[in-house]
């Protein structure tokens, strides 16, 4: 009953404390100045906390919430916070483990048995680490052809996507490389686990005992949200309206503001959550380690790191219209978090340059980036001295329908204009264009590696896509296409 009047009176003070920081404020021209070109009642930008000692010590927004309803930003606007979300994921999983519902070392099998064999060398904590080697599930929705805000998918249709996969991008625990697919199914584990969804055991075990009111992970589009900033991306036009009604959650997913991130911030000097132990705090701030024993600068749902000479430990998040960053140095007690509701927000960004205002006796010199412009002229010399340039009669070899069962689509090829061009579902015609040998590019979907049969026949080809390695497509029939309505429109 002590504890429980205890922790009861550390949620009050929290929230009175952080008013009257707030309310005491003064100006800071310097910090503001960062911000300028947001600062106006007429486009979105962002909201800014600013932490010391479990204070704040600065917060302000700058531009608008809702540019329809003319409302300005603050530091009780709710945002959608991407991959920033994923903290709070690790925690969840760290909270299950500390609590014997799991161990971090299980086979990710256990949990998925849909899964094929390579989920048996998989374990958890190499979905949290990123260094399982799962693909990347928003790279697959896009190559699948889902390519738009609108286009629409549910976890189900995920995970099934998940479980037909017949490889990895590596051996688990060989490399890093970033994966949303982790996430989301951790996200899922949390719930196979417990029998509560991501969104209801978080605000169980980790909102709700914080405070964080207005902190939830964001799993039904249809949820009213009080408060709630809209997303924007810049257009011709000014802005458009960017959001999305994808419900998944665990990758990323929450909303929340600048005044319950204080909350979230404040524990990490005095954890409140599970058993109360240091010990959680220092496992989500342990980075995780590679099959050969390199350490990573990756942990639970965070990343750790060094900045101008200061530890560092950070997290910024991208989706739709939505930026996030909030970086946090423990050795100085001293945080910056930056929400911003416009896709070029570059969050990142500011939140080092408000922390270079107010630590500036603290940190190393910037270092230089100087480009050998001279060097970087000869490389891309060289790499137009390999490129081939097949004629149309050599493309013709390549045209033909060919089927990723991974995927379960099909990518049409077919000769334009002299072009090598292919089309997935209904969406416009894209080029692919001859880098060397069998391999072809195309710089938003990546490099297409043709492979032939011992009569030289092509019968399909290799696709690598950022966080997708390796997917194969097989082709279908190998009959030139006949020309239609395309093959006379622009693309």
């Amino acid at each position: 009953m002590k504890q429980a009047f205890c922790f009861t009176l550390w949620i009050a003070l929290t929230a009175s404390t952080g008013m009257l920081s707030a309310a005491a404020q003064e100006n800071e021209p310097a910090v503001d100045a960062i911000f300028k070109e947001f600062d106006n009642d007429n486009t979105p930008g962002c909201s800014l906390g600013v932490i010391r000692d479990n204070e704040f010590i600065y917060r302000r927004g700058y531009g608008m919430a809702n540019l329809e309803h003319d409302i300005p930003l603050s530091n009780k606007s709710v945002f959608r916070i991407g991959s920033t979300s994923k903290q709070f994921t690790a925690l969840a999983v760290a909270l299950l483990a500390n609590a014997g519902n799991l161990s971090v070392d299980d086979p990710v099998s256990k949990y998925f048995p849909e899964f094929p064999a390579w989920a048996e060398a998989m374990t958890v904590s190499q979905l949290v680490w990123h260094t399982s080697g799962i693909r990347d599930y928003l790279e697959l929705a896009w190559l699948a052809g889902l390519t738009e805000e609108a286009d629409y998918f549910t976890d189900d249709w995920v995970i099934d996507l998940l479980a037909r996969q017949q490889e990895t991008n590596f051996q688990p625990g060989d490399q890093y490389l970033y994966s949303n697919s982790g996430y989301l199914l951790l996200a899922h584990l949390v719930k196979r686990v417990t029998g509560q969804s991501l969104k209801d055991f978080a605000d169980a075990r980790i909102f709700g005992p914080l405070g964080m009111k207005q902190t939830h992970f964001h799993d039904d589009h249809t949820h009213i949200v009080p408060g709630r900033a809209a997303g924007y991306a810049p257009s011709e036009e000014g802005f458009r309206i960017s959001m999305t009604t994808l419900d998944i959650v665990g990758d990323g997913g929450v909303y929340t503001t600048i005044d319950d991130l204080l909350l979230w911030d404040r524990n990490f000097y005095g954890n409140h959550l599970g058993s109360g132990e240091s010990d959680l705090i220092k496992q989500l701030t342990t980075p995780g380690v590679l099959n050969n024993g390199e350490v990573l600068d990756y942990g639970f749902g965070l990343t750790v790191q060094h900045y101008r000479g200061l530890l560092m430990i950070s997290h910024g998040g991208a989706f739709v219209g939505f930026r996030a960053e909030m970086i946090r140095f423990p050795e100085q007690r001293f945080s910056v978090a930056v929400l911003c509701n416009r896709s070029d927000g570059s969050p990142q960004e500011k939140a080092r340059q408000v922390a270079d205002h107010y630590l500036a006796s603290l940190l190393e010199p910037k270092q230089d980036t100087v480009q050998d412009s001279t060097a970087k002229a000869i490389s891309l010399d060289e790499s137009e001295l390999t490129r081939r340039k097949p004629n149309s009669s050599e493309l013709e070899a390549y045209s033909g329908i060919y089927f990723s069962p991974e995927l379960q689509v099909s990518y049409e090829l077919k000769v334009l204009k002299d072009r090598l061009v292919f089309q997935v579902a209904n969406k416009e015609p894209q080029e692919i264009s001859a880098l060397f040998g069998e391999t072809f590019e195309n710089p938003d979907w990546g490099s297409f590696r043709f492979v032939r049969d011992d009569n030289g026949e092509v019968t399909g080809f290799r696709l690598q896509s950022g966080r997708v390695r390796n997917l194969a497509f097989f082709r279908e029939y190998s009959e030139k296409l006949q020309a239609d309505p395309l093959s006379s429109g622009n693309y």
